[in-house]
């Protein structure tokens, strides 16, 4: 299947990074290059770009897409972006960006294990040499950490009866396949109660799995401020995210950064010594348009948040 990349929110994160033609800029998660190619079209000839995805089909798409002395591919993960970059003499940047979540060929390539439309083996692993599988979380975990992940990443008002009745049919037979835990899902969760948007009932669940397989959420504070150091005075930081667990860390890091005072409120002076190191540029989230959500249905709940990094010391 040929890696389909919809670039998501590009016309406001192209905007937002203000991308200088000789400056070096990161994309964290390069998917299939879509972000990367329109970041490459506003740099001149001294410009670099680093590319991070810890698929490997990912970087063969994108490496396939651009064939651009300018551009550097990196397998990992972004969490580690500090040392990756490092590694490679990138040790400042005017800009970075991430699209944080699962792709649009993930979803599409069925045999991944990422879509509830598909009969597939429960995998979703972005990088399919970890051990760690979707089916692996689903027959051998306890029901009650099964029940905490599809309550705590999927926002799953039913996962406790998700839980139970999971383990109800594995103790009988493997949960192998997508479609067999979409069948338990469908018989643990009243047709009355569900949602009224029309959303499939699977859909937590499944992003509930992925995001435990992928551990994308206890790192991404640690990771968004690491990023966030490596930026030159006025480098630009810009954030995609598609779901309120993402954008909460995403907007808490920046707050954070952008007001790092420890100080009691009632003291007029500040004693801490900690300093903004960023200023952010969305004091709302950016939402996709009209005209985008026609062409991309998928960009209906991408939010995008910015910051754009101070002078002085990082003092955080």
């Amino acid at each position: 299947m040929t890696f389909h990349h919809i670039p998501v929110l590009a016309g406001p994160a192209i905007e937002y990074l203000a991308i200088r033609p000789d400056g070096v800029y990161l994309d964290g998660t390069l998917g299939g290059g879509g972000h990367a190619s329109l970041v490459l079209n506003r740099l001149g000839a001294d410009g670099r770009l680093f590319g991070i995805d810890r698929d490997e089909d990912a970087l063969a798409a994108a490496r396939a897409r651009i064939r651009d002395p300018r551009f550097t591919a990196i397998r990992g993960n972004f969490h580690d972006a500090k040392p990756l970059l490092a590694e490679r003499g990138a040790d400042a940047l005017d800009g970075a960006l991430l699209d944080l979540g699962v792709s649009s060929y993930q979803l599409d390539e069925g045999a991944r294990g990422f879509s509830y439309h598909d009969d597939a083996p429960l995998d979703m692993r972005m990088d399919q040499s970890q051990s760690l599988t979707a089916a692996e979380i689903v027959n051998t975990w306890p029901q009650q950490e099964i029940a905490r992940i599809l309550r705590d990443y999927g926002e799953e008002n039913w996962a406790a009866q998700i839980a139970r009745v999971l383990c109800d049919r594995r103790a009988k037979a493997p949960v192998d396949t997508t479609l067999q835990l979409v069948d338990i899902i469908d018989a643990a969760v009243p047709k009355k109660f569900r949602a009224k948007d029309g959303a499939h009932p699977a859909r937590r669940t499944f992003q509930a799995l992925r995001i435990a397989v992928n551990d994308e959420l206890a790192p991404l504070d640690r990771a968004l401020e690491d990023i966030a150091s490596l930026l030159k005075p006025g480098g630009r930081f810009c954030v995609i995210a598609f779901h309120s667990l993402e954008d909460r860390i995403v907007k808490n890091a920046f707050r954070r950064l952008s007001d790092p005072c420890t100080c009691p409120r009632d003291i007029p002076v500040c004693v801490c010594g900690k300093r903004p190191a960023v200023r952010v540029l969305t004091r709302k989230p950016v939402t996709a348009s009209r005209e985008e959500l026609e062409t991309n249905p998928r960009a209906r709940s991408a939010t995008l948040r910015a910051v754009e990094r101070l002078e002085g010391p990082w003092r955080i």
